[in-house]
């Protein structure tokens, strides 16, 4: 997977990744902001969890607007 990964002297930090499919990751990275907890979702999720498998299925569903090529 092709990757570029930065920081600055500061420790401020951006990758870009691309994925197997075409898929693009960009994740900036801030020196300045502290890890806080986050809070249990209060709501039931609305699209399967997958849980106990060991890899996520690729999506399956085509979009006019975002998917490439045919349906």
């Amino acid at each position: 997977m092709p990757a570029i990964f930065a920081q600055t002297k500061d420790g401020f930090g951006v990758s870009l990744i691309v994925g197997g499919e075409g898929q693009v990751f960009f994740e900036v990275d801030s020196p300045c902001v502290q890890e806080s907890e986050v809070a249990e979702s209060t709501t039931r999720p609305t699209a399967p969890t997958y849980e106990g498998m060991e890899h996520i299925p690729r999506p399956n569903i085509h979009s006019a607007f975002w998917s490439a090529g045919a349906p």
